[in-house]
């Protein structure tokens, strides 16, 4: 599976990542973790910065608190504490109301593309191949 095109970012760019690059980069997913590896580095190096959404936290904590994995939590909360939040407010629920009516997403996607909306993401970073028809935001799959 070929990394990720980062081509055309601008410098610093501001990504909104989905639940899944999340999970698959920290948790060292063997097929998908490398993927999203770019990503991550990019970060690292103050090349990119990220935000989640209040969805993506419920979506990721669930797995680790759904087996008491406390450990696993509390690293997710200390890498989130260095993000930009995205809180979901009236306006961004009703701009997914928006996409979602357009799109035919799911809720927690139409969240996402409405939030990284909301904060002029430059790109939206998921696996979800259900982002294909939104025109109005990058999307890097």
């Amino acid at each position: 599976m070929e990394p990720l095109d980062l081509s055309g970012l601008p410098e610093r760019a501001l990504l909104l990542l989905d639940s899944a690059p999340i999970i698959y980069f920290l948790e060292e997913h063997p097929r998908f973790g490398p993927r999203f590896q770019i990503i991550f580095e990019e970060h690292a190096k103050g090349n990119v910065q990220f935000a989640v959404t209040t969805i993506t936290i419920a979506e990721v904590l669930a797995g680790p608190l759904s087996v008491g994995d406390e450990a696993l939590v509390r690293r997710y909360r200390n890498v989130f504490e260095t993000w930009q939040m995205v809180a979901l407010d009236a306006e961004i629920a009703e701009g997914a109301a928006r996409v979602r009516a357009s799109f035919r997403l799911k809720l927690a996607d139409a969240v996402q593309v409405a939030s990284a909306l909301a904060i002029n993401a430059d790109a939206l970073v998921t696996h979800d191949r259900d982002f294909a028809n939104v025109q109005s935001l990058r999307v890097i799959s």
